[in-house]
């Protein structure tokens, strides 16, 4: 049995996890860094695109980098630094470069539109980027309205060995033309900034426990995406959370493991930089899932032992036969978080890999992971145990604690849970109480059996993809349309992304149409946050006091299929 099946109770309907060993033993991530590349020093770490980094060459090249941050800038421990790219070799030389330089690394979306990377930047007060070539052009846009000085713009195949490097960059440059036109006159390339770090010396900056890691951008439960303060602690203790929950299931140094999930997202940075790096195993970095024919090939030789994934994304390559015939011999871990697993999704993955799906639960605000399902006792449609370290209850609305059985908002307490959100004391004051505990606004139900059961979700948020959209950021830009009197987004049912964002419009114009709308939210919005369907209505629902009600157009919809 594993440490996870007599997951203790008490009478006040609260669940424990096991007590959390080994957070005294790493003052920060870069304790981690260090211990991992010394013990690991030949092994593979990271994969992408047939280039492979050994940890000796990670620990190489990011001091490189972090050298070229110390001498060639003005940069001081604690300025925050912004790294928008995609799954590529140079995330972790980045971040830990970054890292190891003192630094805060500000996780950014490469999808994301110019308005976006515009808020993002100003409300961390980058003054540091490094950015993939491929969307410098929004930067050129916006960089007049953010504190960045220093930009660093990489290509995709930077970080292979020649001739691969050029003919990669080539390709996607003059072939594929996926590198728009971009004028950053004081930019500097990221070879070139590795090449100038090698010739310095560097000293790695000592970093508390308390002292922050990454400002992780997430919408909470309403609003603009604000940063969620993660500190060395929360992110050391998520990583040995998943150790003692996962671990069990890995050789140290023996795995390779799939990661087709964006780095720049919480759950792929904790298990794929922090889980994978401190038990020395090799990620395979995938850098268009999307692109299922080239993602499929690339497994074809390979001998994975895990793989991380997300509902879809197990949907998609259970319905294609070059991925049924691929060598599953080796995988016997396959690990799903990022949005709810469905059963037919699991049954189908095992079907087809003969390899059972462990489903988490997290969030951005907790490093992320809160619960896992242990491997000797997976319970399907339930989001597992709390990790270690971790209590769990549930609340009703008025804020008192509930007996098992009885569903209400899921909180949490342990030492994952963020520092708070940058800059936001009273947003802070609401989502963590003055007892510790982080209110989620996911409303579930703790069983007797110490598992735990989602029954529904944030009021208002729409999870597509696993990525969170909220209502109203998609209604501020669809009501800034002439043609527009007012709107309601709200997320259905869709087999394909779990959710699909259904836009309720009441127009001015009996002109406007559907594209009309989805092409004004493209200019503003990243793909996954623009509307699906849209329907159009004399008159949106409301409370006596004028509020939309979304739940209602929610239920209105799913009565009607």
């Amino acid at each position: 049995m594993s440490e996870h099946a007599n997951t203790p109770v008490n009478q006040e309907g609260v669940l424990h996890g096991p007590p959390l060993e080994g957070l005294a033993h790493y003052d920060s991530v870069t304790d981690v860094f260090h211990a991992a590349v010394e013990r690991f020093s030949s092994k593979p770490a990271f994969t992408c695109m047939g280039q492979t980094l050994s940890f000796a060459d990670l620990d190489r090249l990011s001091g490189d980098f972090a050298a070229w941050l110390q001498h060639e800038t003005d940069l001081e421990p604690g300025d925050r630094i912004a790294i928008q790219l995609p799954n590529v070799l140079q995330f972790p030389v980045a971040v830990f470069g970054a890292l190891r330089a003192g630094l805060v690394v500000v996780n950014t979306n490469p999808l994301y539109t110019e308005r976006e990377m515009a808020h993002q930047f100003k409300d961390s007060n980058a003054k540091a980027i490094v950015i993939l070539a491929n969307m410098a052009d929004k930067l050129e846009h916006v960089l007049d309205k953010t504190d960045i000085k220093h930009v660093l713009v990489t290509e995709l195949g930077d970080l292979h060995r020649a001739p691969k490097r050029w003919l990669v960059n080539a390709v996607v440059k003059h072939v594929k033309k996926m590198v728009p036109s971009y004028s950053l006159p004081s930019a500097l390339g990221f070879r070139e900034a590795l090449k100038k770090g090698a010739s310095l010396e560097h000293q790695d900056v000592h970093r508390d426990q308390e002292d922050l890691v990454a400002l992780q951008y997430t919408g909470g439960t309403t609003g603009m995406p604000k940063g969620a303060m993660l500190t060395h602690r929360n992110l050391v203790a998520n990583m040995l959370q998943a150790r003692a929950a996962i671990g069990g299931n890995l050789t140290d140094g023996e795995e390779l493991v799939v990661a087709p999930l964006p780095v720049y997202h919480i759950y792929t940075f904790t298990v794929n930089c922090l889980f994978l790096m401190e038990t020395g195993n090799h990620s395979l970095l995938i850098t268009n899932p999307r692109d299922l024919d080239s993602f499929v090939k690339e497994l074809k030789n390979l001998p994975f032992t895990g793989f991380i994934g997300l509902n879809t994304l197990f949907n998609a390559l259970c319905n294609r036969e070059d991925f049924k015939q691929l060598n599953f011999s080796k995988l016997h871990l396959t690990i799903s978080g990022g949005m709810a697993l469905t059963k037919t999704a699991a049954k189908r993955w095992e079907e087809v890999t003969g390899c059972p799906v462990a489903e988490g639960y997290g969030l951005t605000e907790t490093s992320p992971i809160v619960s896992f399902n242990p491997s000797d006792g997976i319970q399907l449609g339930s989001i597992g145990k709390p990790v270690a370290g971790t209590e769990v209850k549930a609340v009703d609305v008025d804020g008192n604690d509930l007996p098992l059985g009885e569903s209400g908002e899921l909180c949490v307490k342990g030492p994952q849970v963020m520092k708070g959100y940058w800059q936001r004391e009273e947003e802070t004051r609401h989502a963590i109480d003055a007892d510790g505990w982080f209110h989620t606004g996911d409303i579930a139900v703790l069983q007797e059996d110490g598992y735990i059961r989602i029954v529904d979700r944030k009021k208002d948020m729409i999870l597509v993809s696993g990525f969170n959209v909220y209502p109203n950021e998609v209604e501020d830009v669809v009501a800034a349309h002439p043609d527009v009197l007012e709107s309601a987004a709200v997320g259905i049912a869709d087999e394909t992304s779990g959710e699909a964002i259904k836009l309720y419009v009441v127009a001015k114009n009996d002109q406007l149409d559907t594209k009309m709308l989805r092409d004004w939210c493209k200019k503003e919005l990243t793909g996954y946050k623009v509307p699906k369907y849209v329907e159009f209505r004399d008159e949106l629902p409301k409370t006596n006091v004028g509020k939309v009600l979304r739940r209602q157009l929610r239920d209105e919809d799913s009565a009607s299929r």
